[in-house]
């Protein structure tokens, strides 16, 4: 996922480059659209990969036994 995250942002950044170059709009909304795609593909990935932090704690070593 993260390679695609870069490749859009590679894409995202050529489309800014020929938009500024050409004065053209069309390619600058071109340059917005994969740059949103992009953010979104990051979010994506970054909370798919995260822990639960409420893991249950293992017990101590030392704890005693009833």
């Amino acid at each position: 996922m993260l390679v695609l995250t870069l490749v859009l942002a590679t894409a995202g950044f050529g489309l800014l480059v020929a938009a500024l170059a050409t004065g053209s709009v069309v390619w600058a909304w071109g340059c917005i659209l994969i740059c949103v795609v992009g953010a979104a593909s990051l979010l994506v990935s970054a909370l798919a990969t995260r822990t639960p932090d409420n893991d249950p704690v293992p017990p101590s070593r030392h704890a005693r036994r009833h």
